[in-house]
């Protein structure tokens, strides 16, 4: 038995029976009916029976079956910074949080393309309620983050990942991706929540909490997405926090919200890697003495770092444009965009709801104001 058996992804030696146990799952079949069209049950199954490792189902069936997503629902994914990384070297990537399932997966597409460390990816134990949810997670080497607990156990649960972390970054030689926040960003802010440093930090023991971040080497990420398939779906919630009611999910909520991400319509998609935060470090323990000023200077230069390097579509300047009623931007967009943009609004929101519509418009336009805060050239 290990400490980390209630939040860990499944050792090599447990894979096997996983998929055994998992291959005539409905979820299972559509999966690689989705990813393998051409090729008949037998075969996969057949090729799942004989997998035994996680690189193994990843490298073989979900490697494929993102592609196959990328292919079906975006324009492709573009990428840069990858150089700056070293082959065979774990880091904590740190990154904006845009789409349940594929912010991460793509990140790992990315990844192995460039022959670098495949990470294991924190997920929220809501998202995995149901037994195949949370297998399937296992097998794509998610570990889990406890959600809702009360404070004792909250604070417990908090150590007990900082050592997972710990333990995957510097003995396991694993690459880690978490999120910058809990939750994914719903109005277009990107913006690191101080909480997820401090959990890093508690495994810092008797080191320097700045020493033992430069030594886990955390690299911030930004990634975005022309279109987010799921704007409509995040406007319930916008419109309760703009009218400051409480927002209760439905049911099903998180489920759609997975689906909808993966098939829904992105148009481009770029990952930035940022470099690897070492200088700054130095300059964050010079000039200050204390952790928690520290922590608080950190998540700063983590904020920086996404959101100067977040890359901007069409669809953000279009829609700074039509929020602030200027044409300050219209050189980075065509009028046919323009366009598919308002026709977008039209079909998805209810436009009397003006409101709503400010919130649809501002989802897409935030990134431009935050990043006009920290570059002169937009």
């Amino acid at each position: 038995m290990s400490k980390f058996d209630a939040i860990r992804p499944y050792y090599d030696a447990e894979v096997n029976q996983a998929l055994q146990s998992a291959i005539n799952h409905p979820i299972m079949k559509a999966m690689m009916n989705f990813t393998f069209p051409d090729v008949e049950e037998v075969v996969w199954k057949t090729q799942l029976s004989k997998t035994h490792s996680i690189r193994d189902f990843q490298c073989n069936f979900i490697y494929e079956a993102i592609q196959k997503v990328l292919k079906k629902s975006s324009d492709g994914l573009s990428t840069s910074g990858f150089e700056k990384l070293e082959q065979n070297t774990s880091y904590l990537f740190i990154s904006n949080h845009r789409d349940i399932i594929l912010d991460t997966s793509l990140l790992n597409i990315a990844l192995f393309d460039h022959g670098l460390v495949m990470t294991a990816s924190a997920i929220g134990d809501n998202l995995v309620k149901k037994d195949f949810l949370k297998s399937l997670s296992r097998l794509n080497r998610n570990f889990l983050v406890q959600r809702g607990l009360p404070p004792r156990e909250l604070l417990q649960s908090s150590h007990l990942m900082s050592e997972y972390i710990e333990q995957l970054l510097l003995r396991e030689n694993r690459s880690v991706w978490i999120a910058q926040r809990e939750g994914r960003t719903k109005d277009g802010n990107d913006a690191t929540h101080s909480g997820v440093l401090k959990m890093l930090a508690m495994a810092s023991g008797n080191r320097n909490v700045i020493d033992y971040f430069k030594e886990i080497k955390i690299v911030p990420i930004s990634i975005s997405y022309e279109y987010d398939p799921t704007d409509a779906l995040k406007m319930p919630q916008l419109m309760a926090e703009a009218n400051q009611e409480r927002y209760v999910k439905g049911s099903n909520e998180d489920f759609n919200n997975i689906i909808s991400g993966i098939i829904g319509q992105k148009k481009g998609i770029h990952i930035h890697v940022g470099d690897i935060l070492d200088k700054e470090l130095d300059e964050i323990k010079a000039e200050n003495s204390n952790s928690n000023k520290q922590i608080q200077a950190l998540t700063q230069v983590v904020d920086v770092s996404i959101l100067k390097s977040y890359k901007l579509w069409p669809t953000n300047f279009i829609a700074y444009d039509v929020l602030h009623k200027t044409d300050q931007f219209s050189d980075r967009y065509t009028e046919q965009e323009k366009s598919l943009f308002a026709r977008r609004l039209e079909m998805r929101i209810d436009g009397k709801n003006e409101q709503m519509k400010e919130s649809f418009l501002a989802m897409y336009a935030n990134p431009v104001v935050n990043k006009m805060k920290y570059n002169d050239a937009v």
